[in-house]
């Protein structure tokens, strides 16, 4: 079966506002997460919580879609960071049908396929952005939760298997460098 996105999630734009460096609720951007939409930094709340509505505030389960720029991912907040709102460089989708995981839609909207698809549906020359339109349009195949939890467990295993497949590397060279300095110097 496939759906829209807008048949199994509300969509709306996250907050204009300026962070004051302190405050009450952490104000996330584009900056926080690496091309993979992992966090990649210690968040602090720098916005004050005052004039914000509470429709804005990210709850457990929410998807951030970047949708401007050239780096476009999606991420999943989990409810044990803090307090927080997005900024207007992504688009919060809340999922409504119980069918589908927050993580697989995340993983959908991550995989190659789609990205080539929503880069190429794109607007803008100085700095592409992706429509509410065009995302809220975008066709999902919905599996049963069984195969959405073997998909996400599968991702998560290829992950570390590349992570290692990368230390090893790193350790490998530094041993070769080891080996060529030692020689050298003997």
């Amino acid at each position: 079966m496939k759906k829209t996105i807008k048949d199994i999630a509300s969509i709306q734009t996250g907050l204009f506002a300026k962070p004051a460096g302190i405050g009450d609720l952490v104000y996330l951007q584009s900056k926080h997460f690496d091309e993979y939409g992992q966090l990649n930094t210690v968040l602090h709340p720098d916005l004050a919580a005052e004039g914000v509505s509470e429709k804005h505030l990210l709850k457990d389960g929410d998807v951030l879609f970047a949708a401007k720029g050239t780096k476009n991912f999606a991420a999943v907040f989990e409810l044990h960071n803090e307090p927080s709102v997005a900024s207007t460089s992504f688009f919060v989708l809340r999922t409504f049908d119980e069918r589908v995981l927050p993580q697989y839609l995340a993983w959908f909207l991550n995989n190659h396929t789609t990205q080539n698809h929503l880069k190429g549906q794109a607007i803008g020359t100085g700095i592409p952005s992706i429509s509410k339109q065009v995302l809220e349009n975008v066709e999902l195949p919905i599996p049963s939760l069984d195969i959405q939890k073997s998909i996400l467990n599968i991702t998560k295993l290829r992950t570390k298997e590349k992570s290692l497949k990368q230390k090893i590397e790193t350790l490998r060279e530094k041993q070769i460098q080891q080996i060529i300095i030692s020689s050298i110097n003997q």
